[in-house]
């Protein structure tokens, strides 16, 4: 690296220097440290460093001295601090106005929504496509988080794979193990399969037994999440005969069931006169008995040995004691919710994979 030398000035002879000797004469030099001495630049150092801390120390405002034993505790004010302290709330520069505004804190209510737990037990018939895909345009509107828990019998078909992957709902598709073949409800056990995942996995929400076959309004989804332990309500039935419709379920006053509707003679020898369809429950009840001081010790099932049209109430007899557990949904029991309807085409065949692949002509051709 290049190095910069200050040169010295030359000496000028012909200029008078006072006391009549050169500027670099040993004579003037020897003066000079005669005068100034060894201890004058450690003396000037010392000094600049002292001005400087106490500049440091020195507080640019009021202190304001406290007797007692804070007499070595000050308090720095800054000057002018009441005429600070009022703030100009609108400021008018070239005719646009500003307001200074302080941001408010926001306080967020937010009070995480149920978990609906949809379980619908189906099998392959020539409907099924038909009866899944209705059910799956309503839960999609249905706010989240929502699980529909499918269970099909002896083993997993292709078709309800591919239904259920595009319907854009959360799902689990489950398989009975139990043979079919000598079971004269198969819903039975499909359902209980879904009770006993539930209750394995500790799913937290409202479990709700919901057949492809029916029909659900919006409405009643959104009223599940409303239900503490038990809900039910009145379900719209068509007759076998077709030709009348049936309403079941309970009478209410609020959220209070005082009764129940039915019509057939067979079926007034139930305690509970609900459709399987009917009524939502806390899934709780299945994994944690002891928070609803549940009797049973056995795990809550339906049961396969009662008569049809049974199911129902001996399932609700686990889960509650009566009618003073029960959640009327909505309120008054004045609204049908859901519709039974026996419109399953018997002893039809679905083609493969919902793939046409006979009659495939055409009948009339374009010109």
């Amino acid at each position: 690296m290049a190095s910069i030398r200050r040169t010295l000035s030359p000496v000028y002879h012909d200029r008078p220097y006072e006391n009549g000797g050169a500027p670099f004469s040993p004579s003037s030099t020897s003066s000079l440290l005669s005068e100034e001495g060894p201890w004058r630049r450690p003396f000037y150092q010392f000094l600049a460093f002292l001005i400087g801390f106490l500049l440091g120390m020195t507080p640019y405002g009021q202190i304001e001295d406290v007797n007692g034993t804070d007499r070595f505790n000050f308090e720095i004010k800054p000057p002018n601090v009441e005429d600070q302290a009022v703030r100009r709330e609108e400021v008018a520069v070239d005719g646009v106005s500003f307001s200074a505004e302080t941001k408010k804190e926001v306080e967020f209510d937010f009070a995480p929504r149920k978990l609906v737990i949809v379980v619908t037990p189906t099998y392959n018939r020539a409907m099924q496509a038909y009866y899944l895909n209705r059910v799956a345009q309503t839960l999609r509107l249905v706010e989240p988080p929502v699980l529909w828990i499918v269970v099909e019998g002896n083993a997993a078909s292709f078709e309800t794979s591919e239904i259920l992957r595009k319907t854009g709902v959360m799902y689990r598709h489950l398989v009975c193990k139990r043979n079919m073949t000598s079971i004269k409800d198969r819903g039975v056990h499909q359902r209980n399969t879904a009770l006993e995942h539930i209750e394995l996995h500790k799913l937290d929400g409202i479990v709700y037994f919901a057949d492809d076959d029916n029909i659900y309004s919006l409405e009643l989804f959104q009223s599940l999440r409303q239900v503490r332990r038990f809900g039910t309500w009145p379900v719209a039935m068509l007759a076998p005969s077709k030709n009348k419709a049936i309403l079941e379920g309970p009478v209410c006053n609020e959220s209070q069931v005082i009764g129940w509707h039915t019509n057939e003679k067979s079926k007034r020898l139930r305690r509970f006169h609900v459709d399987m369809s009917g009524f939502a429950f806390n899934s709780t009840i299945l994994w944690d008995p002891k928070r609803w001081r549940r009797p049973f010790s056995h795990p809550t099932r339906q049961l396969d040995t009662v008569k049809e049209g049974f199911q129902e109430t001996t399932f609700i007899e686990q889960v509650v004691a009566d009618e003073s557990d029960m959640e009327g949904v909505p309120p008054a029991c004045s609204r049908i919710l859901n519709w039974h309807l026996h419109l399953d085409a018997l002893d039809v065949s679905y083609p493969q994979g919902w793939v046409v692949q006979k009659n495939l002509e055409a009948l009339i051709t374009v010109k």
